[in-house]
């Protein structure tokens, strides 16, 4: 039997199989999308005493009053996003670096902004430490994008806003998709904005319940 917050190294494979086959059961199709979330150790990304816990389809705390998404929600934003290789991707919202290193898995280059400093410095030092070299991790207002880094092909926010913040849109290139939850603080609507020429097509994919996106075209202060 595993002590609680251990780790079994030889059942990791394991878990990891059958999440991924969970993953196709709910919905997730496209397979490189899949190898993605199979190639990525979840156990680096969550505190100790969840270690046993990684490979379970929920949220998990990771302090500082935030969590690292589950597996499915992850597997279906980045699927949502279609990221091609030659992408330049902006995810607000680092986190513990998660769905930063599945993009990073799929994508060229990945440039991450994090409000919190002490999440984004051990997710960049995990980051690094697992060898992804196409990441940038930068504290600043997401809700403000990155602008120096843009346009990008893709924009993934793991954050709620309560609209769709212009300095985003603004930030996607022509053919860009830009995917993030919409709502209030408990309950919001995961959209896909695309940019085609100067309109840009919005839809609807769910619900969904993500922690808010703190920051001047966000929700002003945490809660």
């Amino acid at each position: 039997m595993e002590a609680r917050g251990s780790v079994n190294t030889v059942l990791v494979p394991v878990r990891r199989a059958r999440l991924v086959a969970s993953l196709r059961e709910q919905g997730i199709t496209d397979e490189r999308v899949l190898a993605a979330v199979a190639a990525i150790p979840r156990e680096k990304f969550v505190p100790r005493e969840f270690f046993s816990q990684a490979y379970e389809d929920y949220a998990l705390e990771i302090g500082e009053g935030q969590t690292i998404s589950q597996p499915s929600v992850v597997a279906k934003l980045v699927q949502l996003a279609a990221v091609e290789a030659s992408d330049r991707v902006l995810e607000i919202g680092t986190g513990s670096g998660y769905l930063t290193a599945v993009l990073a898995q799929l994508a060229r280059f990945v440039f991450s902004v994090e409000r919190i400093p002490k999440l984004a410095q051990s997710a960049g030092h995990r980051l690094a430490e697992l060898g992804f070299s196409n990441v940038t991790v930068q504290v600043m207002d997401g809700s403000l994008g990155w602008r120096a880094h843009a346009p990008y092909d893709v924009i993934v926010v793991s954050a709620a806003a309560p609209s769709v913040p212009r300095a985003l849109t603004d930030q996607l290139a022509q053919g860009g998709r830009l995917v993030l939850p919409v709502g209030n603080r408990r309950v919001q609507q995961l959209l896909l904005v695309q940019r085609r020429g100067q309109e840009l097509l919005e839809s609807q994919h769910g619900s969904a319940s993500f922690v808010p996106l703190v920051g001047c075209e966000g929700f002003r202060e945490a809660p």
